[in-house]
């Protein structure tokens, strides 16, 4: 029988913190072929567990068209990049395709860290869009007619650097606009959101809009915004507070450029699930809401996990409030989404036989 290499069983099982060292190593072992999975989110009961993606897929977004949902994330340095995985109910995932082959060419030389930074996915005009920032190079858009492929040729909407964290926003009188964020290693600004008007075509920004946004005194390091409108307000859905340790923060207005309100409504609080905070809100047809967040767990990469959520006089209520302190936790094992029909357990592929002349989409280079 053949055999295969299964490094991820040993990384999949460590506790936070472990080192590799020779003596732990000994735990890593060669695996019969058709590995199982090591983590499955679905517990088969009609229950969920946390996290549903236990694999780095940082800064996740996420969009609902029909009965199927997509999901995008950061990719960085790697090739090909920007991920784009499917699932019929926001617990299975598996990865369908990437959205681009190549970073440009000055990315041939290795640049940790730099890239694909937090993109959003959307779904307008009968095709998915695809906006996120390289911090050296400016703001990228991709589209596709079908999420699995082809994907246009990347379109530099706005040659900047340190605008970072871009998400469009088309609106019901055919205006479209850019929310962003800022890098301070390249800007010097820093805790601030930025709202652009953007050509309906996604094409370029139309001016260098206004800062709508300043949390430097009570969301500091605020980023990562997703812009949504729903029942006449505009929300900007923001992390805060650093990746380790911070939290969700909604900000709602009844005009596009502001004035903004802000809530925090997601954060640890007395749950073991720390940072959590950026990603994207899903609503379906039974009338639940969902928000999909990540959590830093080093090693690991950032997490996937999947929160309820609902509305109480127009802000996100998100997670469960355990400590009665107003603002919601996290959830480690909750009701699947009511989805209308159950479907089979699924997970990215974490291994691969090598038996087709391509290599399997779980890489990257």
């Amino acid at each position: 029988m053949r055999k295969i290499f299964y490094f991820r069983t040993f990384i999949s099982h460590a506790k936070s913190g472990d080192v590799l060292t020779q003596k732990n190593c000994s735990h890593i072992r060669l695996m019969d072929r058709h590995p199982k999975p090591v983590w499955y989110a679905d517990l088969g009961d009609g229950q969920f567990r946390n996290p549903i993606l236990y694999a780095d897929y940082s800064d996740p977004d996420v969009v609902r068209v029909g009965e199927d949902f997509y999901m995008t994330a950061s990719s960085f340095n790697s090739s090909p990049g920007l991920p784009i995985l499917h699932s019929k109910d926001l617990v299975n995932w598996t990865v369908i395709a990437h959205a681009i082959d190549r970073l440009p060419d000055s990315y041939e030389a290795v640049r940790h860290g730099e890239g694909v930074w937090a993109p959003s996915i959307r779904y307008h005009d009968s095709k998915f869009w695809i906006f996120f920032s390289a911090p050296d190079e400016g703001i990228y858009m991709t589209t596709a007619e079908n999420a699995a492929g082809p994907w246009s040729p990347l379109h530099l909407v706005k040659e900047v650097k340190g605008w970072i964290d871009p998400c469009p926003l088309w609106d019901v009188d055919g205006n479209a606009y850019l929310v962003h964020a800022f890098a301070k290693s390249r800007t010097g600004i820093k805790s601030k959101l930025k709202i652009c008007p953007m050509r309906p075509d996604g094409t370029a920004l139309l001016g260098d809009g206004e800062i709508i946004f300043d949390g430097t005194e009570h969301h500091p390091t605020i980023e990562g915004p997703k812009l949504y409108k729903r029942n006449g307000y505009y929300y900007i859905f923001a992390p805060a507070g650093g990746v380790p340790i911070g939290w969700q923060t909604i900000l709602r207005s009844k005009q596009i450029m502001g004035p903004y309100e802000d809530k925090i409504v997601l954060h640890q609080g007395d749950s073991p699930i720390n940072g959590p905070h950026q990603g994207g809100f899903i609503e379906l047809d039974s009338g639940e809401a969902w928000f999909l967040h990540f959590q830093d767990r080093e090693a690991y990469g950032r997490i996937v996990h999947l929160q309820p959520m609902s509305w109480e006089k127009d802000w996100p209520v998100m997670g469960i409030d355990t400590n009665g302190d107003g603002i919601g936790e996290p959830v480690l094992i909750h009701a699947k989404p009511n989805v209308g029909r159950d479907y089979p357990l699924a997970v990215p592929e974490t291994s691969d036989e090598f038996d087709d002349p391509s290599l399997g989409l779980q890489w990257q280079k």
